[in-house]
């Protein structure tokens, strides 16, 4: 009986514990290998881009405006002819505005107080370009007049400037735009402005620099963008190489997170770098003007940057890194005679010996300037003769 009844416990212990295994298996569903997969799957990761031109100094001597003037009104486009078509390719494009466009109604002026014409900017707009540093050292040249002429046309325009206002309002609200989902911002200083004292209480009319004035602005956008770019109109006139001032100030300004340093006002091009993350412009040199010296034609050569700015967010972070940088040297042509005529922008590329015969050397110049600090800058190649 002991026996049969031992076997019989066996028995229901084994079907109960049968019972419970098939009751667990039926409530727990079955993995799913589609699902499994997706959770181990890598975070999505979105890309933006932004593509940049950079320009230096619009600076409109007398001939030029002059030879802008037909039929009664200034129609610079024929100037800007070969760069029109290279510009209108990026989304963003800078200049700096070094002659303030303080229009016909206070009258135009040559050196050593500019003052220039709307048409001018209009010509730049149509060309594609939509950033422009209003911050120099002939900013205050002919006073607050032209300087309250120059925000009435800026405002009218779908262009973000920086660096002049007409208000203490209008300096302290640092403009935000965004394109192609990539936030991105301006800001431009000038280390002075000839001598010319800017009236107490004013100081919004033109961004001179100081370390402290650059950390504040700097520390109230840098989160709220994701390119934050400063212009600065620095260093000595005709030099080819940047200070040791424009070295520390450019290591400052990397130090508080800029992404691009855009740096004018040497007229004369000055070597690209970078500073850990930072893309570091010493100076582009002029870009338009009747500025000509005996220094190998060095103010009519300029440069042309341009860089592609890459947005990456992963969870919830986003990061910039700038890619695909190049440059282009640019030719400032005119024809000399009883008056300068013709004025040209004619970038290398496109340049011959109808031009300037000397233009291959010229090139191979400006391009080891353009690389004294990195020799891996690129530059686009000449066409071939």
């Amino acid at each position: 009986m002991k026996k049969k009844y031992v076997i019989l416990v066996l028995i229901v212990v084994i079907v109960g514990l049968g019972v419970y295994l098939l009751t667990q298996n039926k409530e727990k569903p079955k993995e799913n290998k589609k699902e499994t997969a997706e959770v181990k799957k890598e975070p999505e990761v979105k890309t933006s881009k932004l593509s940049l031109v950079m320009v230096g100094d619009g600076l409109l001597h007398s001939s030029v405006y002059n030879d802008a003037y037909k039929d009664g009104v200034y129609d610079f486009k024929p100037q800007l002819e070969y760069i029109k078509p290279i510009v209108q390719n990026y989304d963003l494009a800078f200049y700096n505005q070094e002659s303030i466009l303080g229009g016909t109604s206070i009258g135009l002026s040559d050196y050593p107080t500019f003052n220039s014409p709307w048409e001018f900017g209009d010509a730049m707009i149509d060309a594609g370009f939509n950033l422009v540093s209003l911050a120099n050292n002939h900013t205050m040249d002919r006073g607050e007049k032209a300087i309250i002429n120059s925000c009435e046309y800026w405002k009218t325009k779908d262009v973000l400037t920086a660096g002049s206002y007409c208000s203490s309002e209008e300096a302290n609200e640092i403009k935000i735009k965004e394109k192609n989902g990539i936030k991105y911002t301006l800001l431009a200083y000038t280390y002075g402005t000839n001598g010319i004292s800017v009236p107490s209480g004013k100081e919004y009319l033109v961004n001179l620099y100081s370390d402290e004035k650059a950390k504040n602005d700097i520390e109230k956008v840098r989160d709220k963008v994701d390119l934050l770019i400063v212009s600065m109109h620095w260093g000595t006139e005709y030099r080819s190489e940047p200070t040791e001032e424009q070295q520390r100030q450019a290591n400052y300004l990397s130090s508080l997170g800029v992404d691009i340093i855009i740096g004018t006002h040497p007229h004369v091009i000055e070597p690209i770098t970078y500073i850990n993350d930072t893309l570091v412009i010493y100076s582009l040199g002029n870009f338009i003007s009747a500025q000509s010296t005996n220094n190998d034609y060095n103010t009519m050569v300029e440069l042309m940057t341009s860089v592609d700015v890459i947005k990456e967010e992963k969870d919830g972070q986003a990061t910039i890194k700038l890619d695909n940088l190049n440059n282009e040297l640019l030719y400032n042509y005119y024809k000399k005679g009883s008056r300068w005529t013709d004025f040209k922008v004619i970038p290398f590329s496109q340049m011959n010996s109808n031009y300037n015969s000397d233009y291959q050397r010229l090139y191979n110049k400006y391009s080891e300037i353009v690389r004294m600090y990195n020799k891996d800058i690129p530059i686009n190649p000449l066409k071939e003769a």
